[in-house]
């Protein structure tokens, strides 16, 4: 096994800026990543130009071996990839792995997941924990195995999740805490002093499901702190939203108040300058930044002052 971090032959496989952040520290902290796997560049925009993944882009910048395979099975990659005798792959925010591919090298391949495993398993880890109300989350390094996030444990961090946390905002905690996570793992791959924990099956895991546009949409039916956790858990992306006159409302930040009421759920109250809320099953939802179809991001107050809500009959709290 290497004894230090220059020996240590390391690919990393990902694609956001939350995969790119780890791949920088990783190297910061003097590893030695021999190579990066990312998905191939995309056209996109109205002149269709080639746009690469983060992940691509840095490599690109540090001049490291970035293959961008399409197939995770194609013969020629797997040539390849086998090539570089890497001992071990980090993988983050990539897609899921082939065996032939996972069990390359000799000390296997090890994941950063976003949440204090075996709970939110899945592909929204961060966004689940915060629509469900946590107060805690972490991450969680393991060692990949057949089924999806289920491997043995590496480390685990904890991180509290504030009442004014939003997806994005949580995202860029456990950003920086998965970093320290991996740097951790590797040290004690080269120290000789990595134990892998089997994942408790006895607990009840919660799921992080992908999100759709039917798990992201709101119910005013709902209580107003499951509906502002809604909110938050889906901000700045992909945003929960709602119809409003007809068009589509996105919502990136609501306030819930509390009150007794005996008004239709969902139905709208505003002044026509200052507010524009619903009533929910236990009060009223004060929306406060928001983007209607059609027009751009902006506040309440200056959302009202460009658009006529007569047409909508609103009713208004005094």
């Amino acid at each position: 096994m290497p004894r230090n971090k220059k020996d240590l032959q390391i690919i990393f496989l990902g694609n956001p800026e939350f995969a790119r952040y780890h791949l920088e520290r990783i190297i910061s902290e003097g590893f030695n990543v021999v190579a990066v796997i990312s998905a191939p560049d995309r056209p996109a925009g109205r002149g269709m130009k080639l746009f690469s993944t983060p992940v691509t882009t840095y490599a690109r910048e540090q001049n490291i071996p970035c293959l961008q395979p399409k197939n995770l099975k194609n013969t020629d990659f797997l040539a390849e990839l086998k090539s570089y005798n890497a001992d071990l792959q980090i993988v983050i925010a990539f897609r899921m792995l082939p065996l032939v591919v996972w069990d390359m090298p000799e000390l296997g391949t090890f994941n950063l997941h976003a949440s204090l495993l075996p709970q939110y398993r899945g592909a929204a880890p961060i966004n689940w924990a915060i629509i469900n109300g946590e107060t805690k989350t972490g991450v969680s390094t393991f060692k990949l195995k057949h089924e999806i996030d289920t491997g043995n444990l590496l480390v685990q961090s904890t991180c509290e999740i504030t009442q004014t946390d939003t997806a994005g905002t949580l995202h860029d905690k456990l950003m920086h805490l998965g970093a320290n996570a991996i740097i951790e793992t590797l040290n004690q791959v080269v120290s000789e002093k990595i134990i892998e924990i089997p994942q408790d099956e006895s607990q009840v895991s919660k799921p992080a499901p992908k999100l759709f546009t039917e798990n992201t949409e709101i119910n005013w039916s709902n209580n107003g702190k499951s509906i502002v956790n809604l909110v938050r858990g889906l901000s700045p992306f992909p945003t929960a939203h709602k119809v409003f006159d007809n068009k589509m409302l996105k919502l990136y930040g609501v306030r819930f108040e509390e009150t007794v009421h005996s008004n239709y759920l969902g139905e709208h109250v505003s002044d026509g300058k200052n507010y524009l809320g619903v009533y929910v099953k236990d009060g009223i939802i004060y929306l406060e930044d928001i983007k209607l179809q059609g027009k751009r991001q902006m506040m309440i107050k200056d959302f009202l002052n460009g658009y006529d809500l007569s047409h909508l009959r609103l009713k208004s709290v005094l």
